[in-house]
């Protein structure tokens, strides 16, 4: 299961607006290799479902993962920061055992 703390689901909305999503858009979480870590996220909005995919919905967001990927964000806790210390998405991913600094990159 992923899910999708309530702020990260108000941001998302906000960020459907902004950048004229329709309301059934999906998050597209994927897990492709780089970053400092060895694997990073990749975050977009989708408005289709490919075959494969396995759909999480919380706070009325929906979030789609491809099979391959599945595999390093089971569990993982999609969070928004708006704080001073900077804003952004945070990914709680219980699965990685190294992360970068920046928290964009991680390895299993």
């Amino acid at each position: 299961m992923i899910t999708i703390s309530e702020n990260a689901a108000s941001r998302l909305a906000a960020l459907k607006k902004e950048e004229g999503q329709m309301d059934s858009a999906c998050l597209r979480v994927e897990v492709k290799k780089g970053g400092c870590s060895g694997l990073s996220y990749k975050m977009n909005f989708d408005n289709q479902s490919r075959e494969g995919d396995k759909t999480f919905e919380t706070n009325g967001q929906k979030v789609v993962v491809d099979p391959q990927s599945l595999l390093y964000v089971l569990g993982l806790t999609l969070e928004y920061s708006g704080g001073l210390n900077g804003k952004g998405f945070v990914f709680n991913n219980p699965n990685a055992v190294k992360k970068c600094g920046c928290g964009t990159s991680f390895n299993i």
